[in-house]
């Protein structure tokens, strides 16, 4: 028996060795690598203290001292909930932090899911199901996808830079075997640092009585005059059928959330399965996550600055080189700088953090083979200097491999 056992690891191990060495002769192999954060946009990796223009902290509110203050307070009481929301594990922090979501987001009702990824899966599979139609951005992100497809809908692909093929597809549905119509996108695509076509994609929808399910995971915070993200900056909260958030980001925490009518939240609450199969988030974090949004409303000029950022990088950089955005994504904290392979993008990631600066190096599967790019983050933190001489950084290491190519 023990022979047998050691037989399948060491046949599990080869496996295992042969798939790694394969990512990593095609430079898809991530590292594990400890990052330690610091305040006003700072990070140490590897030894080396670096401008950090890889988080996705945009308000600069993970270290701020409210929000430290208001998890420390709570955190001395208790580490965690102990059980899932529907058992015992919510909290009054848990229904102080739905309720403050709800007054932010301008709804009803709002309930709270384990991280953004939950809340995204488990949202789509409780709404959708066998018999229904889906139909999922592309560019979605990877929880959007996952939870259209274990919905058991109908699944179907389109580009919001082909709204003209959607429309063909949606109109040509039977409701009579299609059964309810979805329409997912992201507000914000990561990778891009666009902002969906969403006045579009309502008016879309409107014509064969769709549902329309935004995440707003990278505008919650930094886009429209109240900070509801996307869909506040394109005029269709009220179009909107679904809208989904998340609070790792500018909020500086973690989890993700659902915010809309006291029908919808109440059955997300008892059918929602990522949410009630998983022990809630720890009270501390709520805590935190509620000073967090209070920290956003009183003080706008962080979302203000945010935005005044990725404008100010956007305009150094040569328009050859970013990923193509609408106009109202201007103030959108996110940069991609498109390089093509994915050696070419790690070395240009590895000259940038020569000159002191650490960005994300995105590659397959998260974006389409040989569209390797660098995914600059803007925060509030960030200043004006660091800016110039980051972009100044990222364009010299392009030249240099392009001379390198030559």
């Amino acid at each position: 028996m023990a022979e047998m056992e050691r037989s399948t690891v060491d046949s599990l191990d080869y496996w295992l060795s042969s798939r790694l060495s394969d990512l990593t002769a095609k430079g898809l192999r991530r590292d594990r690598a400890v990052t330690r954060s610091f305040p006003d946009g700072w990070c140490e990796r590897g030894g080396r203290r670096l401008l950090n223009f890889a988080s996705n902290d945009y308000l600069d509110l993970c270290h701020n001292q409210q929000v430290r203050d208001a998890f420390a307070s709570v955190a001395n009481e208790t580490a965690g909930s102990g059980a899932s929301a529907l058992v015992s594990g919510r909290t009054q922090w848990h229904e102080r932090l739905e309720a403050k979501i709800a007054d932010f987001e301008g709804t009803e009702s709002s309930i709270v899911f384990p991280s953004g990824y939950a809340a995204n899966v488990g949202t789509l599979s409780a709404l959708a199901g066998a018999g229904d139609t889906v139909f999922c951005d592309r560019l979605n992100h990877a929880s959007l996808v996952d939870g259209c497809r274990l919905s058991g809908a109908t699944f179907k692909l389109y580009r919001y830079d082909e709204l003209d093929r959607l429309r063909e597809r949606v109109s040509k549905l039977d409701s009579s075997d299609s059964g309810r119509i979805f329409i997912v996108t992201n507000g914000v695509f990561s990778m891009d640092g666009a902002i969906g076509p969403l006045e579009e994609i309502c008016d879309i929808a409107d014509g064969v009585a769709a549902m329309v399910m935004v995440d707003e995971a990278h505008g919650t915070g930094v886009l429209g005059a109240s900070g509801r993200g996307a869909c506040e900056v394109c005029g269709v909260e009220d179009r909107v059928a679904v809208r989904i958030g998340t609070l790792s980001k500018a909020v500086g925490v973690f989890g993700g959330f659902v915010a809309g009518s006291e029908k919808l939240v109440e059955y997300l609450w008892n059918t929602a399965r990522s949410q009630f199969f998983s022990t809630s988030l720890p009270p501390a974090v709520c805590a935190a996550a509620v000073a967090a949004f209070d920290v956003m409303v009183a003080e706008p000029q962080r979302q203000q600055r945010v935005q005044s950022n990725a404008a100010y990088l956007r305009s150094l950089l040569p328009e050859q080189i970013v990923a193509p955005q609408n106009e109202a994504a201007n103030g959108v904290p996110i940069v991609s700088v498109v390089i093509g392979s994915e050696s070419d993008a790690l070395e240009v990631a590895a000259r940038v953090k020569v000159d002191g600066f650490l960005v994300a190096c995105i590659r397959p599967p998260t974006v389409p083979k040989d569209t390797a790019r660098l995914r600059i983050s803007l925060s509030a933190a960030h200043a004006e200097d660091d800016i110039r001489r980051l972009a100044e950084s990222v364009q010299n290491a392009i030249e240099a491999i392009h001379g390198m190519e030559s």
